[in-house]
């Protein structure tokens, strides 16, 4: 039998309290939302749904602003990980290259940014005066390029050899129709591994959404969500109750949104997850 060290027994007793203190408020919330009313008012729900009921999520479903927020956030957020992987992906390959002029130059002045920028209100200015104000590339552009990716993506292309790009240029493919068929089919784990970051980033993204749009048609998911949450009522005359179970409905109700906004995006991550620790792992280590 392998002995086990001190050191794996306490790092396995971390990485489970870690693990209960995760998994438990989404359990809750999950239980809470499927629960009758009663089991919810007298505080009997835990971890496991009593009177099982799926009246939070009819109501929820039901708002129209829910709907229409719901097709926002999936704009944006397809076509802004698009933009963004697109862009990322050609600056990085751009800076992998040792060899181009002004290289180093410009990777200080992107690195820069990750310890100084101009600020919010600047930033605010900018976006004006592009006239991306209530439309759809005020959720998409300001955030683009993340400095961080970047840099890995960077250093994901080093890792590539460079003699697959020779061959390339023999067969007569320029700078392009390397990048294009030949870096990026060797690179889907770096690409599934940041577009999963940027995906994640623009579906929880309201902070952009108070800042640049006006139009309520246009809020993204978590915009309806924050106010749905901080107003504890949902747009819905059905959402009523006698005497003190209206407080425990308007939490139901919260818990319920919660969980429709974030379900999507956790769907996501299964079907990456073989790319996921590879495209970390390469594109911070080496280089």
């Amino acid at each position: 039998m392998r002995n086990i060290s001190i050191f794996q027994t306490v790092n396995t007793l971390i990485l489970l309290c870690v693990v209960v203190a995760t998994l438990y408020p989404f359990l809750y919330m999950i239980a809470v939302s499927l629960s009758g009313n009663l089991y919810v008012l007298r505080g009997e729900v835990w971890l496991w749904p009593k009177g099982f009921n799926l009246a939070m999520y009819e109501l929820v479903l039901n708002d129209p602003r829910i709907s229409t927020a719901y097709l926002n956030t999936i704009i944006y957020t397809v076509v802004g990980t698009a933009v963004a992987l697109t862009v990322t992906s050609i600056g990085a390959y751009s800076l992998s290259k040792r060899e181009m002029v002004g290289n180093q130059f410009f990777t200080l002045l992107i690195v820069f940014t990750m310890f100084f920028s101009g600020g919010m209100i600047p930033t605010f200015l900018v976006v004006r005066s592009l006239g991306f104000m209530d439309t759809l590339w005020a959720m998409v552009v300001p955030g683009a390029v993340s400095t961080w990716n970047l840099i890995i993506m960077r250093t994901f292309f080093r890792g590539i050899p460079a003699e697959l790009e020779e061959s390339g240029r023999i067969d007569g493919l320029n700078d392009f129709g390397i990048f294009l068929r030949i870096v990026l089919p060797l690179s889907k784990a770096v690409l599934a591994t940041i577009g999963l970051f940027y995906a994640v980033g623009i579906w929880n993204n309201f902070y952009q959404a108070l800042l640049y749009l006006r139009d309520s048609d246009r809020f993204p998911l978590q915009v309806v969500l924050r106010n749905i949450v901080l107003a504890g009522q949902i747009n819905n005359s059905n959402v009523t109750s006698i005497g003190g179970d209206n407080l425990i409905i308007e939490e139901s109700l919260k818990f319920a949104t919660i969980m429709v906004s974030t379900l999507p995006i956790l769907l996501v991550y299964p079907f990456l997850q073989k790319y996921f620790v590879k495209g970390v792992m390469i594109g911070s280590v080496k280089g």
